[in-house]
């Protein structure tokens, strides 16, 4: 039987599909928020519905639980920020640089006859100078548009939440009855895709980072806390984990002539990477089993799309996509 697509396009469904399009062009630019304002929503609702057994007001505890969830988030940026900040005026206020001789130096290597002269150089150190200064002037510029996406992050959470049933039945309420299996069935993977990521990735990480802090902190390195989120986040990506910052310590520490914590910091290092192997099994063996391929990808794509979000919007997505695809594969070879 031929499918005619002229009955299909009639004039109510142009008007919808007209409607769709320009909405999500007024959406796209907030698109990234919304959709992390969805993902952790589910996070947070088990939260706010405990919260709410006790206080009975559903706004308040899901203001409670955001405050509990977020808030926390927020001043680990802000930390690792002034960290990182704090750490590099510290290396250029001791290293005293003489950028005039660093300039002579430079121009006595370059031949006389050479088409770079100091001129020019000058011409591109003052260049790098701009480049740089209007980056933080962009970055100041764009503080409104940051706190207007913080506020519609926090604002998605909240309605979700509270509201996340009656998205659930409208969208649920679209759906042909002989796609229905199709559908609950990708939705429970979707959910098991999300408890995986949650659970067996997220939740590991901040254990490997809490112990990382407590025991850098223990061996005497400076910011042992801060190298511990460096830890923590690391671990999320796939083929890194722990290994980075413990051998960049022992290296430092070789160089130093700190033999003996040389060998503790490694030993430390090994234990951390071993406890991954159990732990992360351990959590995430009752859900979803992501390939370490797709998360790779989601952890360094993501940045490339969505800025800083897309640590955690890519590999959620690419897990999402690839549950509806493998619920989809499943429908079809029971259909045939």
């Amino acid at each position: 039987m031929e499918i005619n697509i002229k009955d299909y396009l009639t004039p109510s469904v142009l008007l919808v599909l007209f409607l769709l399009v320009v909405s999500l062009i007024f959406v796209f630019p907030v698109l990234d928020m919304i959709i992390l304002g969805v993902i952790l929503a589910y996070g947070i609702r088990p939260i706010a519905n405990k919260i709410q057994s006790k206080l009975k007001y559903s706004s308040i505890s899901i203001l409670l639980a955001i405050i509990i969830v977020i808030i926390p988030l927020i001043l680990l940026v802000a930390y690792i920020v002034f960290v990182v900040a704090s750490v590099l005026s510290d290396f250029l206020l001791n290293q005293n640089i003489d950028f005039n001789l660093i300039l002579t130096q430079i121009n006595s290597y370059i031949p006389q006859n050479s088409f770079i002269d100091s001129t020019s150089i000058n011409g591109i150190i003052k260049s790098a100078g701009s480049y740089v200064l209007n980056y933080l002037v962009g970055v100041i510029k764009n503080i409104p548009d940051i706190f207007l996406k913080l506020f519609i992050l926090i604002s998605s959470i909240f309605y979700f939440v509270r509201d996340g049933d009656k998205c659930y039945n409208f969208i649920k309420s679209f759906v042909p009855s002989d796609s229905m299996d199709f559908f609950e069935d990708t939705v429970e993977s979707v959910k098991n895709v999300l408890k995986s990521i949650f659970f067996g990735h997220f939740l590991t990480s901040l254990i490997i980072g809490i112990f990382g802090a407590i025991g850098y902190s223990l061996l005497g390195y400076p910011y042992g806390i801060f190298l511990g989120v460096i830890t923590g986040i690391l671990q999320l990506i796939p083929i890194f984990g722990p290994w980075p910052v413990y051998w960049t310590l022992a290296i430092i520490d070789a160089v130093n002539g700190n033999y003996p914590r040389v060998i503790v910091v490694l030993l430390f290092g090994f234990f951390l990477s071993l406890i991954d192997m159990y732990i992360r099994p351990a959590i995430s063996s009752h859900h979803a089993d992501i390939h370490p391929l797709i998360l790779l990808i989601g952890f360094l794509a993501g940045p490339l799309v969505y800025g800083i979000v897309g640590f955690i919007l890519g590999p959620l997505i690419l897990g999402i996509t690839y549950a509806v695809l493998d619920s989809y594969k499943k429908n079809y070879k029971e259909a045939k």
